[in-house]
């Protein structure tokens, strides 16, 4: 990471209104405690108004570079619930940074605004994933991402048992079931796995290169023509 980029995450994470230890900066950041002590002074010498010292953390004084930033009602409920969602059934990164943008939107909101945040009466029960899956939701997130092909051991619904390696290429959230979207190499086609049914997930270390016929587009786009198609043999078979 830049060091540019480094300073502007690190006035990101203090933007909050929060105490903020080094030792958290440095873990988020990837950097030693002392790089951070030396960013924040670097900072406060350029004039941001950050408070605070080593051992006992950093505040940043609010009403700093805060961009406008006005959301409706509904946009309001939309975002609470949506993060709320997610933290009932992502995976662990996803949490976390569905915790943070929230106390980023507080920040910059309006009291009255920021009183509707808390008093958002929708809810998502947090009770739906464990632990393992959740941090195998992560695992298959970073994939697709860096579009490294992972090695699968899965069982069909039967039962049946299989290893295989696949080119993943998106998640879908289907209502207390993930699915991975990807491109198999053993059948050399589309496939979508349950999560839940994969009993281990292995990165390779190789990295595929996007290929005509092999996104996710095109899979999004077969999966159209079916629905197109089945809608049409129901139509004539009412008729």
């Amino acid at each position: 990471m830049r060091r540019a980029d480094r300073l502007f995450q690190i006035v990101q994470y203090l933007r909050g209104g929060r105490l903020v230890t080094a030792a958290s900066l440095a873990e988020r950041l990837e950097v030693s405690e002392r790089t951070i002590y030396r960013d924040i002074a670097d900072l406060q010498s350029t004039g941001v108004p950050i408070d605070g010292e080593a051992g006992i953390g950093y505040i940043m004084r609010s009403g700093f570079d805060l961009p406008p930033l006005m959301f409706t009602r509904d946009e309001i409920v939309a975002l609470v619930t949506g993060a709320r969602m997610v933290k009932a059934w992502g995976g662990t990164a996803m949490i976390a940074a569905a915790e943070e943008a929230l106390v980023k939107i507080e920040a910059v909101l309006p009291e009255a605004e920021r009183r509707r945040v808390g008093d958002t009466k929708i809810f998502s029960p947090r009770m739906g994933l464990a632990g393992q899956a959740r941090e195998l939701i992560d695992r298959c997130e970073h994939a697709i991402d860096a579009r490294e092909i992972v090695f699968l051991d899965y069982s069909d619904e039967d039962g049946t048992t299989s290893d295989r390696n696949v080119q993943p290429l998106g998640l879908w959230f289907w209502g207390k079931v993930w699915t991975l979207v990807g491109w198999c190499e053993l059948r050399n086609d589309f496939r979508v796995f349950r999560l839940d049914r994969i009993t281990d997930l292995v990165p390779t270390g190789e990295v595929y290169k996007p290929e005509p016929g092999k996104s996710l587009e095109e899979f999004s786009r077969q999966q159209r023509e079916k629905y197109k198609t089945h809608i049409a043999k129901t139509n004539q078979g009412e008729e």
